[in-house]
């Protein structure tokens, strides 16, 4: 593995990140499993970054692909007719709940969210754009910035002119302790104010992560998109919820994290899950914002035959068996469980989640303040334990898990007691 970490080194770049001090090789996976190049066995709570959403090596997921392998056609492009685009394209627009939907695929998430810049920006003829602080929307120019999360962003070079606003800081001293409510309602005023001082004329959109992926899993109390949407609407500004992350029923509360919030928008952006693997993306919006553009467009990838095959497959599966009810399940007894724990671990600061995501913030025992060094060092506990996770955060301190939604609740126990007996581990470390 040495070797292999050595070659990985001469030749990607530097940036590229990689976990554990011993970064590991993964070789295999069944169900909600993965066994790396040593022969080591591991449940997987991170899942590829929230992508392989229903677990591994699934027969109807594999079967589709292999099916669509037998035809002799991996690759034609968006310059004629695929049936499985089109298949997929009617059931998310179905389930988006947008009027006249229209779907257009990428291959990223990146992607979508470009897309959707595009659209909206075209539409409100401004390049004026809202976004919330520790939001994370891609890698490129553009979604770089619309990024508020100063470790993901490489430049403040934007085609976009973008102000960002509070929802999901609820940790900073003028927020702190207040209700929902009475944060809600400070957002808003917020929002009013942003539009009344910085911007100049029309602003064409806002675009927000129901719940935050890179920031930590941080989330504003469900509502707050609802009250920004009726100041929004007063002056014609766009919607564009990046469900990424949270969409397919994650939540367990909502099968798109937007919903929460009793919101639909004029957009949502897609990606991750719905290929449980194999590189899809896409944006679902109203037709006539999709239909605006002037130009002639095309995806040579989006939409590629076998990532539609396997999209298919995995969409229809999540459906079949309700893993929206599951997520809601299983989730709710891993985070129970850990708010039953926190209150004996001081190096715990804040349990949150909804359905299948999930996170941790560790600090501090004695300040209160952000420990990313806790978080590396709960990474190495529940490596060793067979335990895969994430983190990130706006500090690093935070410990973000999402599961597949196939989590049995005899894997959510085994789970919820590797991660407790890791804290437990890091915590006496520290108090000691």
């Amino acid at each position: 593995m040495s070797d292999l970490l050595a070659r990985h080194r001469a030749v990607m770049p530097n940036w590229l990140a990689l976990y554990y001090d011993e970064p590991i090789e993964i070789v295999s996976g069944k169900g909600n499993r993965v066994v790396d190049a040593s022969g080591k066995s591991y449940l997987d709570f991170f899942a590829g970054i929230l992508t392989n959403m229903i677990g591994y090596d699934v027969p109807e997921v594999r079967e589709a692909v292999e099916r669509q392998l037998a035809t002799g056609v991996v690759h034609t492009s968006t310059l004629y007719l695929m049936r499985g685009q089109i298949e997929l394209a009617e059931k998310i627009a179905r389930l988006s709940g947008i009027p006249d939907a229209k779907v257009f695929f990428t291959n990223s998430g990146t992607e979508a969210n470009e897309t959707a810049l595009l659209l909206a920006t075209y539409a409100r003829r401004s390049d004026q754009v809202l976004a919330m602080r520790q939001s994370y929307h891609g890698r490129s120019f553009g979604a770089v910035g619309v990024t508020s999360n100063r470790a993901w962003k490489n430049s403040s070079l934007s085609p976009l002119n973008v102000h960002f606003l509070h929802g999901a800081d609820r940790h900073l001293t003028p927020f702190r302790g207040m209700s929902d409510a009475d944060y809600v309602a400070a957002c808003v005023e917020d929002l009013r104010h942003v539009l009344s001082t910085v911007v100049g004329g029309d602003v064409a959109t806002l675009i927000a992560e129901p719940i935050q992926g890179v920031g930590g899993f941080t989330m504003p109390p469900d509502g707050l998109f609802a009250a920004y949407r009726e100041v929004l609407d007063a002056e014609g500004v766009l919607f564009i919820s990046d469900e990424v992350q949270t969409g397919w029923g994650r939540t367990g509360s909502a099968f798109f994290g937007i919903q929460n919030h009793g919101v639909t928008p004029d957009m949502m952006t897609f990606a991750k899950g719905l290929g449980n693997g194999f590189a899809v993306g896409g944006v679902v919006a109203r037709g006539d914002l999709m239909d605006g553009l002037h130009a002639v467009g095309l995806s040579t990838f989006g939409g590629n035959p076998v990532s539609m095959a396997a999209a298919n497959a995995t969409l229809d599966y999540v459906l079949d068996h309700d893993l929206q009810a599951n997520a809601a399940r299983t989730g709710a007894l891993i985070v129970d469980g850990l708010r039953e724990a926190a209150p004996r671990l001081p190096i715990v600061g804040d349990v949150r989640g909804k359905g299948l995501m999930f996170a941790l913030d560790l600090v501090d025992p004695a300040t209160g303040a952000p420990a990313p060094a806790l978080a590396a060092r709960f990474m190495e506990e529940t490596r060793k334990a067979g335990l895969l996770a994430g983190k990130g955060g706006l500090y690093g301190n935070v410990l973000r898990m999402a599961p597949p939604l196939t989590l049995t609740v005899e894997e959510a126990a085994e789970g919820l007691g590797i991660i407790v007996d890791a804290l437990e581990t890091v915590n006496a470390e520290v108090t000691s």
